[in-house]
């Protein structure tokens, strides 16, 4: 079995890092799909709030595979959380081409804490038990987001960063204490949005801060007869925990590297690059830098 999903940001936004090749056309989309398809990925992983992504995959058409979306933020001053999420999921449905997806997930998960929250969780069920969704969850940026949540809500899916740079979601626990109550877990940002595939004088000079980190990093790459993409691949995927790793790709080419490094077994130890400082390893914080 595949264990990796297709990320889709790239089919509505020219999207990360590293992205020398703007936004995936609808031709290289629908080519890129089957390509997944033919290779047992079976998992598409999308969100109402990624431009055109939805669009283009219900044009292309995602019948070979599991479909998750996410919600954006519910607006400031919206009234009826529940009316707004139910014609969100519509509209997601309509552009998607289908009559149901596998996750629906929550970008913000912050606002479960809010006021409404508890409307906002129970509408999530309600789409469950209408069959429009079958797992619901969140997509967060830091397993410290799951201390609030977990001990008052119940999730089937949560998807995280998890990278040979940004091992939280395993040093917090979280990932053994999820598999534990069987939580499906998606772990995303492998390539840190590319970062870690570039090569060494590539690397932007804000992010000099951490040389001493890229250093050892590329020596590692330098002394392996490994690829950039295999080892980075290779952390998230000798966890048995984690049932999907998220990986986008900006063309079929890309595609066929990221599967083929999936593939390939790894030999011997990864080099420890760990690192717990927010603005290297959550990118939202890159444009402070």
């Amino acid at each position: 079995m595949m264990r990796l999903a297709l990320g889709t940001v790239q089919f509505g936004l020219p999207y990360g890092i590293a992205n020398q090749d703007g936004q995936v056309t609808r031709s290289v989309a629908d080519a890129m799909l089957k390509h997944a398809a033919a290779n047992g990925i079976d998992t598409l992983d999308t969100a109402i709030a990624y431009g055109e992504s939805e669009t283009c995959l219900g044009e292309v058409g995602t019948t070979d595979f599991k479909l998750v979306t996410k919600l954006p933020a519910v607006p400031d001053g919206c009234t009826d959380v529940n009316s707004w999420v139910i014609e969100q999921m519509c509209e997601s449905l309509a552009r998607l081409g289908v009559k149901e997806v596998y996750g629906l997930l929550l970008h913000r998960s912050a606002q479960l804490l809010g006021n409404d929250g508890k409307f906002l969780y129970q509408t999530l069920q309600d789409l469950k038990e209408a069959g429009l969704v079958q797992k619901i969850g969140v997509s967060i940026y830091s397993p410290s987001e799951l201390d609030a949540l977990i001990p008052q809500y119940q999730f089937d899916l949560v998807q995280a960063p998890f990278n040979l740079v940004d091992r939280r979601l395993y040093s917090s626990g979280w990932l053994q204490r999820l598999k534990h109550e069987g939580v499906e877990i998606h772990a995303r940002s492998a390539f840190l949005q590319g970062l870690l595939l570039m090569q060494r004088t590539d690397i932007p000079p804000k992010f000099e801060l951490w040389s001493e980190l890229w250093n050892r990093w590329h020596n590692w790459l330098a002394c392996h007869s490994v690829s950039a993409v295999q080892a980075c691949l290779a952390y998230p995927l000798s966890f048995s925990e984690i049932d999907r790793v998220v990986v986008g790709a900006d063309s079929i080419s890309q595609l066929e590297q990221i599967i083929n490094a999936a593939q390939s077994a790894m030999l011997g130890d990864l080099p420890n690059l760990h690192c717990d400082a927010e603005y290297l390893i959550n990118p939202a914080c890159w444009p402070k830098l």
